[in-house]
């Protein structure tokens, strides 16, 4: 049996694949959408994944450290070692700041971490691990930065020692990795000048210089020079013990709160990226929305070229069911194509984007079915506009 839609496409092949390869542009950035979406989940999950931590202690009524601000007192870490089931326990800080390096300045997440705890990078691509406790760094491969590069955070310079892959923040920024205490002045320390200027105005204080209380002065200037805070203490249950287990204890005697695995992920995913994920499915359904229109405009126009050869099969006896079938397969061919070319390109140009995008084959299997979903419900009008054809137009002047 004859084609009668493989025929019509041959006459029109030109015209068939660039409105095709134009359609499946646009289904390649529906999937690069998906592909974003995907990332950013899987970029939260590495990041707790690299943590190596069941449990992250916080600021009491925050969600921190990544979903809100937190501060707490870096001695915190020795109360939590005591509590019943933790096998270890760290500080941590996480500041997103610009990192330089010469002239070129990297967006990039500042973590400071203490060596052989839970917070220090895994395994490294390059390089080696820091030694020394000052003004060493390990960069995460999307940095941009080498082994051996010198690279400014805030009023330090810091050699890069060693490389990582896949250590990222929730929000896609790579991490850099310093030495605790450099970490906690880069972010907590007051500039020189700012440090200076509260030394005189606490001078200027009568209450600082009363008679009979030797030292308060002093010992309040000390303590403006120097910073005892962190933003975390990452938790490492020990065998035997579960993370809520450990958690629920500490919640009720510190004063603080303490967020298992399965609670920081809710977070992260429920208060970080749900905004990012509406956005993206709003962008999503307009994108099939266009896709569908294309489709329906081309295939009624198609249909419309050859109104006269479809009044002719009418009049030799074609039945309804064979027409419409005909320009069924013509929509599903023209999304067939895009697909592929869809794939294809979301596949070439995912690792030029700036953040992670994943492409998944369930995605791409949902996309299938809704590229097919689609070409029927958009071959519906140039179907209807067909059947409604006379065949006495194929014999009319």
């Amino acid at each position: 049996m004859i084609s009668l839609a493989g025929r019509d496409i041959a006459h029109s092949m030109g015209k068939f694949l660039l409105t095709g390869l134009g359609l499946g542009l646009l289904i390649g950035v529906t999937l690069t959408m998906a592909g974003v979406y995907r990332g950013m989940v899987d970029d939260a999950k590495a990041m707790l994944d690299n943590s190596r931590a069941d449990v992250w202690v916080v600021q009491q009524d925050t969600l921190g450290p990544y979903a809100e601000s937190s501060s707490i007192r870096d001695d915190v870490v020795r109360s939590v070692l005591g509590m019943p089931g933790v096998a270890a326990a760290s500080n941590v800080t996480y500041l997103t700041m610009q990192v330089r390096k010469g002239e070129i300045d990297v967006r990039a997440m500042v973590v400071g971490f203490e060596p052989g705890q839970p917070g220090e990078p895994g395994q490294l691509v390059a390089g080696r691990r820091i030694t020394r406790s000052h003004y060493e760094a390990i960069a995460d491969v999307r940095t941009g930065f080498t082994i051996g590069d010198q690279i400014t955070i805030r009023r330090h310079d810091y050699a890069v020692v060693g490389l990582t892959r896949r250590m990222v923040s929730s929000g896609g920024d790579p991490m850099v990795f310093i030495p605790l205490k450099d970490a906690q002045e880069a972010q907590f320390l007051k500039d020189n000048d700012a440090i200076l200027n509260e030394r005189a105005r606490t001078a200027a204080n009568p209450q600082l210089n009363r008679p009979g209380v030797p030292g308060l002065l002093e010992a309040v200037q000390a303590s403006q020079s120097s910073n005892r805070n962190v933003n975390a203490v990452l938790v490492r249950a020990a065998e035997g013990s579960t993370p809520e287990a450990v958690a629920e204890p500490i919640r009720r005697w510190k004063h603080l709160e303490a967020f298992t695995r399965a609670e920081m992920e809710e977070i992260l995913l429920a208060k970080l990226i749900a905004t990012s994920a509406r956005q993206i499915g709003m962008f999503l359904v307009i994108l099939a929305v266009v896709s569908a229109a294309i489709v329906a405009f081309i295939i009624y126009t198609m249909t419309l070229g050859k109104i006269r050869e479809i009044a002719v099969l009418k009049l030799i006896g074609t039945r309804n069911v064979t027409i419409a079938w005909m320009i069924l397969q013509q929509a599903l061919g023209l999304g067939l194509i895009g697909f592929v070319v869809g794939k294809v390109a979301a596949t070439i140009w995912a690792p030029a984007f700036p953040k992670y995008v994943l492409l998944e084959n369930g995605d791409a299997v949902r996309g299938l079915v809704a590229v097919i979903l689609i070409c029927v419900l958009a071959s519906t009008l140039a179907i209807r506009a067909a059947l409604r054809v006379d065949p006495a137009a194929a014999i009319g002047g």
